[in-house]
């Protein structure tokens, strides 16, 4: 099977089988989204949608959250991955947006990574769900699941390369869909240790389901 017509398939069956989720994180903002972003960085969005409700009623924007300091960022974030440096970062972002941005969002890559805290997967998150952007982020779902499917070749190493390598193949317009397509199938079916292969749609494209199916 030809490469394309691999993901042509792949991307109608979650057209037809998943809704057009952007991301399962709970935001009322550019801003917030920001901030639940840089929060969800090795960790579940079910823990950063259980603090940041607190956080954004006392925090809404990025004005208040900059008059704030880590340790008090702290103890509204205490029970998510890394919280010390996640509380430095948001005061630090916050700050750097009422500072260069006039406190709101920017929306290119280029701007976004001047922020603390911000690397290339969070601001494309940024932008495929705040500003529509044919941005594609590169999680640990997206980087396993590109690779179990033979949607990326093995020399694909690194999120860049596999980003690089899926938007070759995927249309413009389903960028941002495919990112979150792919991210929740490895959330919810193709889990890193034991691939729910029995239950999958995409069983019989996949090369790797033999190996799960045989363990």
């Amino acid at each position: 099977m030809k490469k394309q017509e691999l993901f042509n398939k792949v991307l109608a069956f979650f057209e037809k089988t998943m809704d057009a989720t952007e991301t399962e994180l709970d935001f009322g903002s550019n801003f917030q989204l920001l901030v639940a972003v840089v929060l969800s960085a090795q960790c579940t969005d079910k823990r950063i949608n259980m603090v940041t409700p607190k956080l954004f009623a006392d925090y809404p924007d990025a004005e208040t959250m900059a008059e704030a300091t880590p340790e008090v960022i702290y103890e509204y974030i205490k029970s998510v991955s890394y919280p010390n440096n996640k509380a430095k970062h948001l005061v630090g972002l916050a700050q750097g947006l009422v500072k260069n941005f006039g406190g709101v969002v920017p929306s290119t890559l280029e701007e976004l990574t001047t922020l603390p805290g911000v690397g290339r997967k969070t601001a494309n998150v940024v932008q495929a769900v705040a500003f529509h952007k044919a941005a594609l982020a590169v999680d640990t779902h997206v980087f396993r699941v590109s690779h179990r499917l033979g949607l990326v070749p093995k020399r694909c190493t690194t999120p860049y390369s596999v980003e690089i390598a899926l938007k070759k193949y995927i249309p413009e317009h389903q960028v941002a869909a495919g990112h979150y397509w792919i991210l929740l199938h490895g959330r919810y079916t193709c889990m890193a240790r034991k691939p729910l292969c029995s239950k999958c749609g995409l069983a019989e494209l996949c090369p790797s389901r033999k190996q799960f199916l045989d363990s």
